[in-house]
């Protein structure tokens, strides 16, 4: 029998799915000092961001099979090494890719109109300062007309291309590989109605300078950020910086500095160098928006996940049980 540790969770039509193929699924969570224990026992583990399999586990657990990541990256495994020991690493790259695209437009969104400001401070405030508040916040902007920048072309950064392009906003993706993609827009209605739209990959200083909007969308393990002081000086002034991808893509040190100089308007963090401990001076700055690494925690999006990962586990062991 296949033994499986999901021990991030996995979807419920996806545990029944697996248990239905004879497979035994744990979702009991094992702490990450524990897994040395634990872990050789199991044939799978199912993770997501939380936990971590580097090199001294993958050593420690000879029956493992199958290390299988719920989301798009891989930088909490050690994955060149599990592949060096034959086994097979799988992950989700579509199943969640809507859901951080909406995110990623719900942090312009309340950017824009200042609803971060407002849902602090209208309960503190309450009617007293009503008609200072409406003053306070009557300066928002629209996305409509605005330039987005899309850093990351993939299957997320064409999602978010979809909305922003529906927006009626100027899209900039960038890409090293992917070089152009068609963006098809479907409209629900009576009739089938659908557009598509070519987009070419524009060139990297072009999509920092033009830009009112700049939302990354790559994979980050380490290095150097992508957007860093040098990055932030030539972009426009008053730009919107939004990170749903990984922290460290965005030095957060010349991000607070963007933001108190005026140079960034405001910031829209899902992900953060420090987590789960991310820095004070982005937590209480009244210009970042903030969310707790939610971008592919949508019910829709776990579910999809879940189900993804059972039918590639069913197909990489097939009927040999």
């Amino acid at each position: 029998m296949i033994r499986i540790l999901a021990n991030d969770g996995i979807d419920p039509d996806a545990q029944m799915l697996l248990e239905e193929a004879g497979y035994e699924v744990d979702t009991q969570k094992v702490a990450q000092d524990n897994l040395l224990k634990v872990l050789p026992q199991y044939d799978v583990i199912i993770v997501r961001s939380a936990t971590k399999v580097r090199r001294e586990l993958i050593d420690a657990c000879p029956n493992l099979k199958v290390i299988a990541r719920g989301g798009v990256g891989l930088d909490n495994i050690d994955v060149e090494y599990a592949q060096s020991k034959g086994i097979e690493v799988m992950n989700t790259p579509a199943a969640s890719s809507q859901s951080v695209a909406e995110l990623a437009f719900a942090h312009m969104f309340t950017l824009a109109r200042f609803l971060h400001q407002a849902n602090r401070a209208m309960p503190v405030k309450g009617g007293t300062a009503f008609k200072d508040l409406k003053n306070a916040y009557s300066s928002g902007l629209q996305l409509r007309g605005k330039t987005l920048g899309i850093i990351g072309f993939g299957r997320i950064g064409q999602e978010v291309a979809r909305i922003g392009l529906a927006l009626g906003m100027n899209v900039l993706p960038v890409d090293l590989v992917v070089e152009e993609a068609s963006i098809d827009i479907h409209l629900y209605h009576t009739e089938d109605i659908s557009l598509s739209v070519k987009l070419k990959s524009a060139d990297w200083e072009e999509a920092l300078t033009k830009s009112d909007f700049i939302t990354m969308h790559v994979p980050f393990t380490g290095g150097q950020p992508l957007i860093g002081e040098a990055e932030i000086a030539r972009m426009k002034q008053g730009v919107f910086l939004i990170n749903t991808a990984r922290g460290g893509a965005i030095d957060e040190e010349a991000l607070l500095k963007g933001l108190e100089s005026g140079k960034v308007a405001g910031a829209g963090l899902d992900v953060f160098d420090f987590e789960p401990t991310p820095r004070p001076e982005l937590l209480q700055h009244d210009r970042v928006s903030l969310s707790p690494h939610i971008g592919a925690a949508t019910n829709e999006a776990q579910a999809n996940i879940g189900l993804e990962l059972a039918d590639k586990i069913l197909a990489f062991f097939g009927d040999d049980q």
